[in-house]
């Protein structure tokens, strides 16, 4: 049974492909749902899915857990710890409800697995073409949402400027980005606090997040002479060592 597992989970056949793109398929509903499910009013039908989801997301712990050849080094990773985060806010809605948002880092999942990114670069030539601002982009959105989760937890029950998630968005996306309109600021000693931190580390963090969206984007070409790894896509020396480089290019390049 372990071995089976394990051929599903980092095998190379069919079977196994097509097990990994329904995880990926269940990752992207997932957080579609967490997204949703955190901008409106829960009924049960929402704590059903967060108990069934919980469940699922449990076994898929606990079948890496069995299959992992070093389970001490497989517990200290980042994206188990985010799927412990996740799973303990979905088993416990009732006393955890103010960190619901949280369960968006169940994206670092995506960003981290190596196997879901080495399926969509060779099944999609363009994430292979753009894999570096679609994973810059979803870094960025992982970022915003985790500061804005920050904000509403530690705000929601003392300022009436911060009554839902938007509330928090808005105040978040208003700092990160320089706006400060200021008809939203955070009240008390701990919301001062977090207001100097967002705007001394947030806003750098932001700014170079958005540079590695919106950068020239890179090429994988090994300089002969130096072993420079990656080129601006129409170099023509190495801006190392000056030696000339021959990158192939479909002549788009201006």
């Amino acid at each position: 049974m372990r071995d089976k597992l394990f051929r599903l989970y980092n095998g190379t056949d069919t079977s196994a492909r097509v097990f990994r793109y329904c995880l990926l398929t269940f990752d992207i509903g997932t957080i579609l749902f967490f997204v949703i499910s955190s901008l409106v009013t829960h009924t049960a039908w929402f704590y059903v899915a967060d108990y069934s989801i919980a469940g699922i997301l449990t076994i898929d712990f606990l079948a890496r857990l069995w299959i992992s050849r070093r389970k001490g080094r497989y517990l200290l990773q980042l994206v188990v710890f985010a799927d412990l985060v996740v799973i303990v806010t979905l088993l416990l809605p009732a006393f955890l409800e103010n960190f619901a948002f949280l369960r968006v880092l169940r994206v670092l999942r995506l960003l981290r697995s190596y196997h879901v990114l080495m399926e969509l670069r060779r099944s999609f030539s363009f994430f292979k073409r753009n894999e570096e601002i679609i994973q810059s982009t979803i870094n960025l959105t992982v970022f915003i949402f985790f500061v804005t989760a920050l904000v509403y937890v530690m705000q929601v029950r003392i300022n009436p400027q911060i009554e839902s998630y938007i509330d928090a968005l808005y105040f978040t996306v208003t700092t990160l980005t320089t706006t400060g309109f200021g008809d939203t600021t955070l009240e008390g000693s701990s919301g001062r606090l977090l207001a100097v931190i967002i705007m001394v580390f947030g806003v750098v963090s932001f700014l170079r997040l958005v540079q590695t969206i919106f950068r020239p984007q890179k090429v994988d070409k090994v300089c002969d002479q130096c072993g420079l790894k990656r080129h601006d896509p129409d170099a023509v020396h190495c801006k190392h060592c000056g030696v000339i480089i021959n990158i192939e290019t479909e002549g788009d390049w201006h």
